[in-house]
């Protein structure tokens, strides 16, 4: 099995029946893929070089594996990764920021969240899309920004209830966290969280477990989205500019997170992310440090990360903006250095900020 690892892409849990051996990266210069050889990772393949690949996703009954793009728009390869095609009819915004899947009705369909924030879905494997134009029906839509120029907003994560794809979560930077109750036609605003939102992850044996990264820390609800507390913010040890957050399958109380220590517009000036890699066992209410070959108060800031468990194994990936891949085989006790030297594992711009560093 080949699972993915990239900045907006949708997969970030597996479960598996043996840990994978091969994984796709979606990097600032193409698809990456890397594979394991004994004790040893090394880079087998690149494809799509020249484009800044923001997601990848794999979709199982097609074997078909899919990639947005900074100003590239979306393609598709039917090949593990060695060859792609363009699948951009009627994907009125080429700028992909993020993509997931899911079952409908019986039938593979496909999301892509766009910069300008738009949300596209396909029902023929990318072949057309069709854009959801409620989305932007919401009161905050103008207002919906960004720091950085062009100072327009993005769709940066689309999540789905448990067992329910017709309600579907889209996490605005900088704007809103939306919900959908009817396959993304109307949209409603959670309130109670704050603005600038990376990605909303639900528990799966409980879908009223809520918890969103973003630009003022990790937020928890436990209703819903009814009510929100904010786990840790600004000026909290475990950072306050969180991203990436993933779970074990069995026991979605394990997570992992990911956080700067500050927000972007310090990077700049500093030249580092200070990032650290957290972990819980409760749910999210508590949190600890890790260390176990972790540099603490890491340079690069950590852009992508998945995890993947296989029997009582859980082995977590973690892709940073100095091109690095971080791999635990134990659940994040333990980490070791597996790829470097590839193109930035970045979201657009996060890369540049922190350039300095990362290439000395």
């Amino acid at each position: 099995m080949a699972i993915s690892l990239s900045h907006g892409g949708g997969d970030t849990v597996y479960t598996s029946t043996s840990p994978s051996t091969e994984v796709l990266v979606g990097t600032l210069d193409g698809v990456v893929t890397i594979k394991r050889d004994g004790a040893d990772w090394r880079v087998t393949d690149r494809s799509l070089q020249g484009k800044h690949i923001h997601a990848v996703v794999f979709e199982e009954g097609s074997k078909q594996w899919f990639a947005g793009a900074k100003k590239g728009g979306i393609f598709a390869s039917s090949d593990g990764g060695k060859s792609w095609e363009e699948r951009n009819k009627g994907l009125t915004e080429n700028d992909v920021y993020s993509l997931s899947k899911a079952r409908v009705n019986g039938k593979v369909r496909l999301f892509a969240g766009t910069e300008p924030a738009c949300l596209f879905i396909s029902d023929d494997l990318g072949k057309s899309w069709t854009e959801k134009p409620g989305f932007k029906n919401v009161p905050s839509h103008g207002k919906w920004s960004f720091p950085a120029p062009p100072h327009v907003g993005h769709l940066k994560h689309i999540n789905f209830a448990p067992g329910n794809p017709h309600t579907i979560f889209g996490s605005v930077e900088v704007g809103a966290l939306l919900k959908s109750t009817d396959d993304g036609e109307t949209w409603q605003e959670l309130t109670g969280v704050y603005e600038d939102v990376h990605r909303c992850v639900i528990n799966p044996n409980n879908g009223k477990q809520l918890y969103v990264t973003g630009g003022m820390g990790l937020w928890r609800s436990q209703d819903g989205g009814a009510t929100w507390e904010n786990t840790f913010s600004e000026g909290s040890e475990y950072g306050g500019y969180p991203d990436q957050l993933v779970f074990k399958p069995s026991d979605p109380k394990y997570m992992l997170v990911s956080a700067g220590r500050k927000t972007p517009r310090a990077w700049r000036d500093e030249h580092t992310a200070e990032s650290r890699i957290s972990r819980s066992r409760d749910g999210g209410a508590t949190w600890e440090v890790l260390g176990g070959g972790l540099q603490d108060h890491m340079q690069p800031s950590v852009e992508a990360m998945c995890l993947e468990e296989s029997g009582n194994q859980a082995q977590v990936f973690a892709g940073t903006t100095a091109g690095t891949v971080l791999w635990s085989k134990d659940g994040g006790e333990h980490w070791e250095t597996i790829v470097k030297g590839l193109a930035a594992i970045s979201k657009h711009g996060h890369q540049r900020a922190l350039a300095v560093q990362t290439a000395a």
